[in-house]
């Protein structure tokens, strides 16, 4: 039931008008609750654990709706200075056009233009001024570069070679990322293993932010090698990589998906801490400023009608235990066990609170499910 800025609650021929969401408000709302709660009901039983962000999922009424742009990872580094230029919890990173594409790349100018600007912006010599800088001092020299577009691990190379990254890009049909790679992350044992950390976060028509009580480590299943590029299952925890590549997938955890609540028990027996003062402080701060950085860009508080948006924010956690932003989807994928209380926190939250049940009273009461931030 995700909606973007600018677009409708449902599709209208030709380019709606507020004249036609008044219309879509006023006939097909009642009709459009009852089907986004009998769809998310059904996303609950059967949405398998499988499915990844490349499928769009079934809590979103309108299948052919993305994220909006500024929250794509592209947008995210363009949109906000304040974002890429001060904050300390997302790691370095470029936009990089394709050569092969035919429109021709504007010039960069400090690396950042606004959300309205249309022109293409190319950062590869910023990326390799960077890139020769850290080689001269003797830094940590190894890159990730990811596609705008891809899904299931695709589209990603891992190297220490800036021409191998450009060149790679260069021969791709989408516009990617080229982002400092975290070399030295913290990791889970037995295994010696790599992890990233699913958290769901839901923006409502207020553009209240709540974060979802519960998330997940996707764990990889082969120990980490930081010179080892070529093996992606030491480096890239991606649910379809691991259950395609590696031998050892689901021999630390079924489905390689550690919760929040065996991944305390985790930090208290192995390092002393707890989840929620070592890591999930962190998570809450990065969510917040982050949304927040983005406001003028994706709120649509300002439009005739009440839209919501889910998302799911991928952090990473280094050796000195602080807190990565790596990337936001807009079609977030959820492990099977978590969807039913996913999709009830999301119907009482974004739904029930604009379209009351029949013969219920409305109970201003935030859900369990759900933490306001």
């Amino acid at each position: 039931a995700a909606t973007s800025a600018g677009r409708s609650l449902r599709r209208l021929p030709g380019r709606p008008g507020r004249t036609a969401l008044r219309h879509v408000h006023l006939r097909g709302a009642r009709r459009e609750q009852q089907r986004l709660r009998r769809g998310l009901a059904a996303a609950a039983r059967h949405r398998p654990l499988e499915e990844a962000e490349a499928r769009q999922p079934q809590v979103q009424p309108d299948a052919g709706r993305e994220e909006p742009a500024a929250l794509r990872e592209t947008g995210l580094i363009k949109t906000s200075p304040d974002l890429a230029e001060s904050c300390t919890w997302f790691p370095e990173s470029y936009v990089i056009y394709p050569t092969n594409l035919k429109t021709p790349v504007a010039p960069a100018q400090n690396g950042i233009h606004p959300p309205i600007h249309n022109s293409r912006t190319d950062e590869r010599e910023f990326f390799l001024a960077s890139y020769n800088r850290k080689r001269e001092d003797g830094e940590g020299n190894v890159w990730i570069a990811k596609s705008s577009a891809g899904a299931k691990g695709e589209g990603i190379l891992i190297s220490s070679e800036a021409t191998e990254l450009l060149d790679f890009i260069d021969n791709q049909g989408q516009v990617h990322v080229i982002q400092k790679y975290l070399e030295h992350p913290l990791l889970l044992e037995p295994g010696h293993r790599k992890f990233d950390i699913r958290s769901w976060v839901l923006v409502d028509h207020q553009y209240n932010i709540y974060l979802y009580k519960e998330g997940v480590l996707r764990t990889a299943s082969e120990p980490y090698h930081v010179d080892n590029f070529q093996d992606k299952t030491c480096h890239l925890t991606n649910h379809c990589i691991q259950k395609e590549y590696s031998k050892n997938y689901g021999k630390y955890e079924e489905g390689n998906e550690m919760f929040f609540e065996e991944f305390n028990q985790y930090l208290i027996s192995a390092l002393n801490i707890t989840l929620e003062s070592s890591i999930l402080l962190q998570i809450k701060h990065i969510i917040r400023s982050c949304l927040m950085s983005v406001e003028p860009a994706i709120s649509t508080k300002h439009l005739p009608y009440q839209s919501f948006q889910l998302f799911g924010f991928d952090f990473m956690v280094d050796e000195e235990l602080k807190v990565w932003l790596i990337e936001v989807n807009g079609a977030p994928a959820c492990a099977q066990k978590l969807y039913a209380e996913l999709c009830q926190g999301i119907v009482d939250l974004a739904i029930s609170s604009v379209f009351p049940p029949p013969d219920v009273e409305l109970q201003h009461i935030q859900p369990a499910a759900f933490i306001k931030l």
